[in-house]
Parts: structure tokens; sequence; C-alpha cells
């Protein structure tokens, strides 16, 4: 069963995106993380432990034993989730089988010595070069003090207000696997019009919990914004 809900210009829906994304007009840009089927979902947190003398050895937080990233999602919803905007950014487009691009975003975790990726990559159709952003993301260090603990893939808010700069400022975005609605915060705090779609009840009562705050606070102005490294890599 579909719920919506609207939180000033946020529209978010508690739903499968396949549903969903049929009623929609096209965006100016999707900003998305799906699952890639690598089972971050099944409890594979768990298993880790920050750095050295960081959690004691424990794993930082059991998200619980779910299945929704047992599989990448099918090449034709993927299709259509491309489709739904003019432009298109999205994270782990590596696990996918993706047409050509010029432009991959590497947000890079400055993680140091530990069995997390160093980088994290995402797909993009924008007609210019490949860009990096390094953002502090390691355990219990990350930059400007942003927490994590809301979902086992989520992003730094300050990446996802990166790759909406680096989108070329849409006004519209679209995210069909919102998780706990980092990219829904992101559009909110920089005063655009975002539609968000997440299966989960537990993760979408949170990012309505999270963008409504995000609403109360009102926009940034531009000396709040986080503070990023970025460059060119041609």
């Amino acid at each position: 069963m579909t719920e919506t809900v609207v939180i000033g210009n946020a529209t978010l829906y508690h739903a499968a995106c396949e549903d969903i994304l049929p009623t929609l007009d096209r965006v100016d840009c999707v900003i998305t993380d799906p699952p890639y089927g690598i089972g971050e979902s099944a409890g594979k947190a768990k298993t880790r432990t920050g750095p050295a003398g960081i959690g004691g050895g424990k794993y930082v937080k059991d998200y619980g034993n779910d299945d929704w990233d047992r599989a990448a999602i099918p090449a034709e919803l993927m299709a259509a989730v491309v489709a739904a905007g003019r432009n298109a950014v999205v994270f782990g487009g590596n696990y996918y089988d993706m047409p050509k691009t010029s432009c991959w975003l590497v947000w890079d975790k400055l993680n140091g010595d530990n069995d997390f990726a160093d980088c994290e990559l995402a797909w993009t159709n924008l007609p210019k070069a490949i860009r990096r952003i390094q953002y502090l993301w390691n355990g219990m260090l990350r930059a400007n003090g942003e927490k994590r603990g809301d979902h086992p893939t989520q992003k730094p808010l300050g990446v996802m207000l990166w790759c909406i700069e680096q989108a070329g400022s849409p006004q519209t975005i679209l995210d069909p696997f919102m998780g706990s609605g980092t990219t829904g915060v992101a559009a909110v705090q920089l005063g655009r019009t975002f539609t968000g779609i997440e299966r989960e009840r537990k993760y979408f009562d949170i990012a309505c919990e999270r963008i409504s705050r995000a609403q109360a606070q009102g926009q940034l102005i531009p000396h709040e914004m986080p503070k990023q490294v970025q460059e060119s890599l041609v």
C-alpha cells in the first residue's frame, strides 16, 4: 500500500519505486544510491570494526538482517530510473552495466588502513570530466562532525550537496531509493523540489523525520555550506 507524505517542497512515497516512477513527471536530475546486491542489508556491518582504538574492536551498529540488498535491481528498472531525469547521478554504477560516460563522480573517503573501500563511484550522464571530492567518512571520524547511524549505506550530507552542485544545480531532484533521506535533506537545504521513494518502512520514517527537520531549519546560506575538497580528474 502506497503512503504519500508532503513536507514543504518534498514529496515522499512509501512504496516500491517501480510502482511510482511511471506516475511521475520527469525531473531535472535523479540522484540516488540503489542496492548493489552486495549484502549490506543482511547484518554485514555487524562484523566490521572501526579503525584502531575506535569502537573497542566491536561493530559500530547492527542494522538488522533485511533483504533489500540481496540483489542488484533489474536492468530495466535501472533504465527507468535514469530515464526519469534529464540528468542522473547513480552511486554504485560500477556494479551495473551502465552506458559509457565521460564523468564519474569519485568520493574519496580518506579511510586510511581498514577493510572499507578507499572511494565510492557514482556514474553520471553529465557532459563533463571526472570529478573527485575528498570527504572524511572513516568510522567515528567524519568531516564537519556529521552523524551516521540511520542506514548502513548512508552517504554524508556534504557529499550529496556536492553531487547536486556537480549536476548543474537542478531545481527538481528525484531519489527512487531514498533510504534515510540524505539526498532529500540536501535538496531541501538548497531550496530545491524533492521527490523521494523508499519501500522499507523503518527508513521511510527516518527520512520523513530528517527532511522535516531540514524544512524547519530553512535553507543553507553560503557560509554554512560544509567544507569540501574537490578536484578534476582527466
